[in-house]
């Protein structure tokens, strides 16, 4: 073959022989179909064409019906015994191997002789042997026969010896060497055939069938030194029924090499060539695709023929599998053509590394030197490496001898040598230079892959399992360095199919090296088109396949090389009409500017009717632009000259941005601001349903949300008012409703004779539906949960940034949430001094009871107060007036208390021994804080008698002296008073104590927590001066509480239940109310009215100070929410 590269008619032979011609490789059918064409040109040339077992007549009909003469070989009669596994007749089963026995027990019944037993593959055979060594035959040997023993001992075979011996062969023992001795064969019928799937593109390794000429070679191998027997483990029939002769290796092989061969000798079309039997088309297009994948060759414009690349020209010149001359070739591009070369002759020999079956762990010790722990292919350079340097050290005989101590097969060494020197001697010749340094593991394995980029697979994240080209599933192979711990990507030397589809010497590779070296082979797809706002063009996700593999899984693109039309669309659509676009373009920034007036006006009348839609803005810009701009940067270029000429080209005018027959929107309607007061609050407006500010937005600065009150904003603005008074009346209850109807009739009635925001928007209503109709509306009877929510302002805090804070339907929770934020912006502003801290005396002149600072844009509004610190007090500043109180009087009270002396020793003195005693009962607590206690509310009691707190240093100085005029003698009433209490309450405890009565328990439960709220830590002034006498009132209620609960349990429980009712409304109703408003006085007196109630129920004797009942306090209750 190699000689036709040069000498086309092989002018310098005159005889050619064609031995072993019934092996059918591929050369031999190629050299058949070669000679086939070339005799018409060489008359004179003769073909000799000679074989053991062949189809005669085929090739005599090849050779245009050439003689045949036949030549009958020197063997001995054999006797074929049949003997099926499972006879057809008899139901026990038998497997494979007590076949083999019963055959192997059968002929020992016969005259001695050696037995050879055809297997199909190595594992058998080892399974095989070791059954056969348990039966303990005497005087017999077992020895397995199979390619990847090594020499020594394959050579075990042919050494003389003594007794019976049982050779364990694959089909190796059929025709490629003879084993002496043999007088009988066991034949299972069956091999492992190499044969390539064009479906799966899998080099597969099925156990088949064998033919009747290859059973005709096994049987004849027991006639060579005597008369024998062959005993085959199938029927006759089943062997009548075969193929007369084993397929060709070409009709079951990749056919690339064959095809590049032809083509570059110029042979024509391969399914033309005149081959003994022509291959299967389906696997001539594989070949015709590997060698397109290895871009070896490419089709002509029809599609029907091809002609070779210049590389493929090189690929033809290479000694070694197209695949691997591909690797050589591109090792140039990344200095690695060495590795390269001992690489690829390495996969074009079988594997040097020996492991023998009773030296497997020895073998893979040994072995284990060379492996990389991410690429078998590297094991190779690593064992070359070692095997040059021992090969210079040693002589020829020490080398040997080291192969054999490091199980590595010597003439399989010196074989990969030599064709190492036969691709080295190519390369020269095509001028391709050789790497002397080392070269990098990703160059290495980039000039691999674009020898295998069919046998690169992905790992699945859940398997020990790769999915590869074409969606073929395979693992690597065990006896890889690779196996324990697969890559995430890797690529294979081949696919092999066995027991499932393995992988052999693989690597670890990155998705990334595949791109650049399978441009061929890449199927690129888009999704997503998008417009991008950062990058002014329309950006898409592009995913990058081979053969189905994912290399790149998502990738973002400039997708106007691939979709030019749809860019500009997009680019119009998304830029110019949806404005998302950053740009400086002055028509941009003024027809933004007038849409977003005309979308102003949609959100503030909540229609979708005003403005214009998209596609007629599309069709505006569509017709000025130039159709070759489908990007931000297009359209620069194209404006930068055209609007020199037409500047107001792209311009919009109001007009064409409002339908034909939109209603006006009155301002007045739909104003811009809120006023209240003095502060002036932007409004916005958004009509999109759900979403959380959803209506009417007041947008308020932080510094001003003290100041904003929520007064008024329940009218809303003008032109949702009516709506509004419509869904109120809507809201209540049937009964009262039928009232009002038709709801919109009464609305406007109410609007055409009320002024908003003269009174809560509650009390207006119900005032107006009562003089309309005479019905009373109860204020419970309104539900604002029933209102729409676009119908309810919602309050946006904003920053100095005018960035949003927080925002909600509630300004009380709002200034709560954002009350820390509000006081350290009044501490900001607070830079004249205003605020102090350690003062012992009334030293800062007049105290302002509210301060304004300018911040910015704002008047920034606060309230200074004193503030209690314990052994001083401080000056700071508070977001509103309630607060300010609070503290004020605390603070008023310790500065007071700094500036008098103590009233204890007076205490001491005019309080009667019987008061003293009492006040040690204090179970609050110790002595001195129950005194401290009463201290307190003495300053409070004259602190408010005297008008409440005082503002200026004179102001103080007249308090004080006033105080101290009159504190000592205050304080000995209310330890007074405290004493009776703590008495009455010492008197209460020790009748709760002992045995009680079930009947009475939860009555005396009820009166411990009223009692808790009654006296504890601090109540003296916590209840206050005013409230000592009331104190004392509702404890003797309690008293004779107790005298009625022992005769009359169940009434008890009664009025309990009743009083319980109006504490739970009570605790619901403060609950709702924000937090600062709780300590008002008129809420404050709830509590009160709840303990006269019980006065009321369970102590009338004692009378009440006025008129108390359930009713009255539910309805003090809603006019304080009113």
């Amino acid at each position: 073959l190699a000689e036709i590269q040069q000498d086309r008619l092989l002018m310098q032979y005159d005889t050619l022989i064609i031995d072993e011609a019934h092996e059918r490789s591929l050369n031999i059918d190629f050299l058949l179909g070669y000679l086939k064409e070339l005799l018409p040109r060489r008359p004179d040339l003769k073909v000799i064409i000679t074989s053991a077992t062949i189809d005669p007549e085929r090739f005599s009909r090849h050779f245009n019906n050439a003689p045949i003469i036949e030549v009958s070989g020197r063997t001995y009669p054999v006797e074929v015994r049949y003997r099926p596994i499972v006879e057809e007749a008899d139901d026990t089963e038998r497997d494979q191997l007590q076949a083999i026995f019963d055959a192997v027990d059968e002929l020992g019944r016969e005259s001695p002789g050696d037995i050879l037993i055809f297997m199909s593959g190595e594992r058998e055979i080892r399974d095989t042997a070791d059954a056969l060594n348990k039966l303990n035959l005497r005087h017999t040997e077992v020895l397995p026969l199979y390619a990847r023993l090594s020499n020594s001992e394959q050579n075990r075979v042919f050494q003389s010896h003594s007794g019976r011996r049982i050779v364990l062969a694959t089909n190796v023992a059929e025709t490629s060497l003879t084993v002496p001795g043999i007088k009988y064969v066991i034949d299972p019928g069956t091999a492992r055939i190499s044969r390539y799937s064009y479906r799966t593109k899998v080099q597969r390794l099925p156990i088949e069938p064998i033919s009747q000429a290859s059973a005709n070679q096994r049987k004849g191998r027991c006639g060579r030194v005597s008369e024998g027997i062959c005993i085959r483990l199938y029927s006759e029939d089943d062997f009548l029924s075969r193929p007369e002769f084993t397929d060709p290796e070409i009709l079951r092989t990749n056919l690339a090499s064959v095809i590049l061969q032809m083509t570059a000798l110029g042979l024509g079309d391969i399914a033309a060539f005149p081959f003994v039997e022509a291959p299967d088309k389906r696997n001539i297009q594989d070949g015709v695709r590997l060698l397109e994948e290895l871009g070896a060759i490419t089709a002509d414009e029809q599609q029907t023929a091809y002609k070779l690349t210049p590389l493929g020209r090189q690929l033809s010149q290479l000694p070694v599998d197209p695949r691997l001359a591909r690797m050589v070739l591109e090792a140039q591009k990344h200095g690695c053509v060495r590795e390269a070369m001992i690489i690829t002759s390495a996969l074009s020999i079988q594997d040097p590394r020996e492991r023998p079956v009773d030296k497997q762990q020895a073998s893979d010790e040994k072995h284990r030197r060379f492996h990389d722990k991410e690429s078998d292919f590297l094991a190779f350079v690593n064992l070359w490496n070692y095997l040059g340097e021992q090969q210079k050290a040693l002589s020829s005989n020490q080398f040997r001898r080291l192969c054999r101590t490091d199980y590595l097969n010597y003439l399989r060494v010196r074989e990969w040598q030599d064709i190492y020197t036969q691709l080295r001697q190519v390369v020269k010749e095509l001028g391709i230079p050789v790497n002397s340094e080392p070269a990098e593991y990703r160059e290495i394995h980039v000039a691999l892959l674009t020898g295998l980029l069919s046998h690169i697979g992905m790992k699945d994240a859940d398997k020990q399992e790769y999915t590869g080209a074409r969606n073929a599933r395979f693992s690597i192979f065990p006896g890889s360095g690779l196996f324990k711990k697969p890559p995430k990507w890797t690529m294979v030397a081949e696919l092999v199919e066995t027991s499932r589809l393995w992988g052999r010497i693989a690597a670890r590779i990155e998705p990334e090296w595949v791109e650049p070296v399978a441009q061929h082979l890449i199927k690129r797809s888009y999704s997503e088109p998008h417009w991008e706002r950062a990058q002014g063009a329309v950006m898409a996700t592009e995913k990058v396949t081979v053969y189905g593999l994912p290399i790149v899984a998502a990738r973002k693109v400039n997708y106007s090389q691939i979709d030019p039309a749809l860019c500009r669309e997009l680019f119009i659509r998304h830029a110019l009409v949806e404005g998302d676009w950053q740009t400086r373009h002055a028509f941009f920034r003024e027809n933004l500017k007038l849409r977003a007036e005309v979308e102003e006006l949609e959100h503030k009348s909540r229609r979708r009717d005003i403005l214009v839609d998209d596609d007629t803005l599309f069709e505006f810009y569509d017709q000025r632009i130039s159709h070759d701009v489908i990007s931000a940067r297009h359209f620069d270029s194209w404006w930068k000259k055209i609007s020199r000429e037409t500047p107001d080209l792209l311009n919009f005018e109001k007009s064409m941005l409002i339908k034909e027959g939109a209603e006006k929107i009155s301002k007045l309607d739909y104003p811009n601001f809120w006023h209240q007061g003095n502060l002036k609050l932007r409004l916005s407006y958004q009509f999109e349903p759900g979403a959380d500010a959803d209506g009417v937005t007041v947008h308020i600065p932080l510094p001003l949300l003290n100041q904003v009150d929520e007064s008024g904003f329940e009218w809303q603005i003008p032109g949702l008012r009516r709506e509004l008074v419509i869904a109120l009346i809507k809201s209540l209850p049937k009964p009262v409703r039928r009232n009002f109807v038709p709801a919109p009739n009464y609305a406007e009635a109410f609007l055409g004779r009320v002024t908003p925001l003269e009174l809560p928007l509650l009390d207006a209503l119900e005032r107006e539906l009562r003089r309309m109709t005479g019905v009373t509306v109860d204020r419970e009877d309104w539900h604002w949960d029933q209102v729409p929510e676009h119908l309810k302002i919602t309050f946006r805090v904003v920053n100095d940034k005018n960035k949003k804070l927080q925002e909600g339907r509630s300004l009380a929770e709002l200034k709560n949430a954002l009350k820390g934020k509000v006081q350290e912006t009044l501490s900001a502003v607070a830079d004249d001094g205003i605020e102090q801290s350690g003062l012992h005396i009334w030293s800062f002149g007049e105290l302002p009871e509210s301060y304004e600072q300018k911040r910015g844009n704002y008047k920034v509004k606060a309230w200074p107060a004193l503030v209690d610190e314990r052994d001083s007090v401080a000056i700071k500043l508070f977001d509103n007036p309630l607060e300010q109180q609070q503290a004020m009087w605390c603070g008023l009270r310790r500065l007071l208390l700094l500036n008098i002396p103590s009233p204890i020793k007076y205490l001491h003195e005019k309080l009667p021994n019987k008061a003293k005693l009492g006040l040690y009962f204090n179970p609050y607590g110790k002595v001195l804080e129950l005194i401290d206690d009463c201290i307190a509310c003495g300053v409070d009691k004259l602190i408010d008698a005297n008008g409440g707190p005082v503002w200026s240093e004179a102001g103080f100085t007249a308090l004080h002296e006033k105080v101290r005029a009159e504190l000592n003698d205050t304080v000995v009433d209310i330890a007074k008073q405290v004493e009776r209490i703590l008495t009455t309450v010492f008197n209460i405890n020790k009748r709760l104590k002992g045995r009680v009565d079930m009947s009475m328990a939860l009555g005396l439960s009820d009166i411990k927590a009223q009692m808790s709220g009654l006296v504890y830590r601090g109540f003296v002034t916590g209840n206050g001066f005013k409230r000592l006498g009331d104190t004392l009132r509702y404890l003797q209620a309690i008293e004779k509480r107790l005298e009625k609960l022992a005769v009359d349990p169940h009434r008890d429980r009664a009025q309990m239940l009743k009083v319980e009712s109006v504490q739970q409304a009570w605790q619901q109703w403060i609950n709702k109310l924000p937090p600062a408003r709780r300590e008002d006085d008129d809420v404050k007196e709830i509590r009160w009215m709840i303990e006269e109630l019980r006065v009321s129920y369970f102590a009338q004797q004692l009378g009440t100070p006025y008129p108390i009942s359930d009713k009255r306090i539910l309805q003090a209750m809603d006019q304080i929410t009113a």
